[in-house]
């Protein structure tokens, strides 16, 4: 092997679970520094011509979980042509894996304005995971009046963490609203089409029973630039305002792909 790269550290796969044929879950020991719950870090394995190939991928756990935040759980997807991901589907318990040390991104509570009330989590595939470590968190719970998480996937087998989410429902006692949405496929429990489109015809709002006001709603989009860029433009149409720091708005997103 040759010389580690900077920031890249040695860890360790501890278990995986098998969600679909392409949709797996890795959960990796490794010496990192503390992170907040939103936040993504790198994965990097060598390829044949002892290449470093590193991707981003969130962290699906909050770090104050029960086993510490150096055990982290990745939520992944591989792809045929992919250079990293079909590398990462090979790989089983007590393999060697390499995590960046530091994680990073500004997908976090702290992130969201004061006066905030309902808080929209609107995901696509894998890009749930940021969102279940950020319900984790127990601030999250006191802080928001509502919570509404959206996971829109194409088939019902792609709605991973059933369990778990089941769980946060109870645990938020009523705050937390989950709408999954199948596109490929009819689902009873989901609704189907494409979450711009849900969110423009006002049927999200409608199935959450939370209203959509610019001046209690916050947005956080993570998932497909397509979903990203599309529901940017609704939320304009409808009146929010993108978040930066030195300006707060409504909504914002979290600038990588995996």
């Amino acid at each position: 092997m040759s010389e580690l790269p900077h920031g890249l550290i040695e860890g360790t796969v501890i278990e995986r679970i098998d969600w679909t044929d392409n949709v797996f879950s890795l959960i990796v020991t490794a010496p990192i520094n503390n992170y907040i719950a939103g936040q993504f870090t790198k994965l990097a394995l060598q390829n044949l011509s002892g290449e470093w190939i590193r991707r981003a991928y969130s962290l699906v756990n909050s770090p104050n979980h029960k086993k510490g935040y150096q055990e982290m759980e990745f939520l992944l997807i591989t792809a045929a042509e992919g250079e990293l991901s079909p590398r990462l589907n090979a790989l089983t318990k007590d393999d060697r894996i390499y995590v960046g040390k530091e994680a990073c991104g500004f997908m976090t509570l702290e992130e969201i304005p004061e006066e905030a009330k309902d808080l929209w989590l609107l995901s696509t595939g894998t890009a749930i995971g940021p969102f279940l470590a950020i319900l984790d968190e127990q601030l999250t719970q006191s802080r928001f009046e509502n919570i509404v998480l959206v996971n829109a996937v194409r088939t019902e087998a792609e709605l991973v963490y059933q369990s778990k989410i089941q769980a946060l429902v109870e645990r938020y006692q009523g705050k937390l609203r989950y709408i999954p949405i199948v596109s490929r496929q009819h689902c009873a429990r989901a609704l189907t089409g494409r979450i711009p489109a849900l969110l423009g015809s006002g049927e999200l709002a409608k199935k959450a029973h939370v209203k959509l006001t610019p001046e209690n709603s916050f947005f956080y989009l993570c998932g497909n630039p397509c979903m990203v860029h599309d529901t940017s433009d609704v939320l304009i149409q409808l009146g929010y305002r993108k978040h930066l720091r030195r300006k707060a708005g409504q909504y914002s997103s979290e600038n990588y792909w995996q």
